[in-house]
Parts: C-alpha cells; structure tokens; sequence
C-alpha cells in the first residue's frame, strides 16, 4: 500500500489531468439526439471519488481548496451540459458533491491506516 500511495504522490498532477480531462470529454461530448436519461449516479459517485483521492493524500493542507474547485468544476459542467445537447441534473451534482466527500473520507483513512512519509523525487 506504501508503494501506491507513493505513486500517488508522484504522479498526482499527471492521474488529476487525466482524470479531470475525462470527465469532461465524457459529460461534454455533444450528443445527435438527448438519450433516455439513466441512472448514472454511480458513475458520477465513482469518477469524484477517484478525482478527489489523490490531491487529498499528496495534498492534506489544502484540502478545503480542493473541494470548492472540484465543486465548482462540477456545477459549471452541469451548467454547460444543455448547451451540448445533455441532460443538467441537479442529481448529479448531488452525486459529484457526495463522491468527493468519499473520495476526502478514503484519503483519510488511507492516511490513517497507512501513515506513510511521501517520499517525492528530488526536483
């Protein structure tokens, strides 16, 4: 578990651009024809989760800045969405807002269970 939490620490800007880049590419996407809306807040609770874990470990100081940008990330996709032909829920933002609670929860107790000194590469 050392070892992934210091890849982690490592790679959190390369595993955050990625993962935020997909997100947006998955929920901006523009669509030929709205699809029957779905139950997809899972997808949501999961990807927030997985985006929120990283910073908090690498980043435990500034985790309070960490969660207005990833909220405000979230609401202003949300807002963008029916601009390209996607649903705006506001249950997925519900859902984005509880995956990075989970995602904050996690890191935590990975922090807790696992103490660890993050060894970075020398720069």
């Amino acid at each position: 578990m050392h070892k992934f939490i210091n890849f982690l620490a490592v790679y959190w800007l390369a595993i955050t651009a990625v993962l935020l880049t997909s997100i947006t590419v998955l929920s901006l996407t523009p669509l030929d024809e709205l699809p029957v809306p779905t139950n997809d807040k899972l997808l949501h609770l999961l990807a927030y989760t997985a985006l929120t874990i990283p910073l908090i470990l690498t980043k435990p100081k500034y985790w309070w800045l960490i969660v207005i940008f990833f909220l405000a990330y979230s609401g202003l996709i949300e807002i963008i969405q029916p601009y390209v032909n996607r649903y705006s829920e506001w249950l997925d933002m519900a859902a984005n807002c509880a995956g990075i609670a989970f995602g904050i929860i996690i890191a935590k107790l990975f922090s807790f269970i696992f103490p660890v000194k993050l060894q970075l590469p020398d720069s």
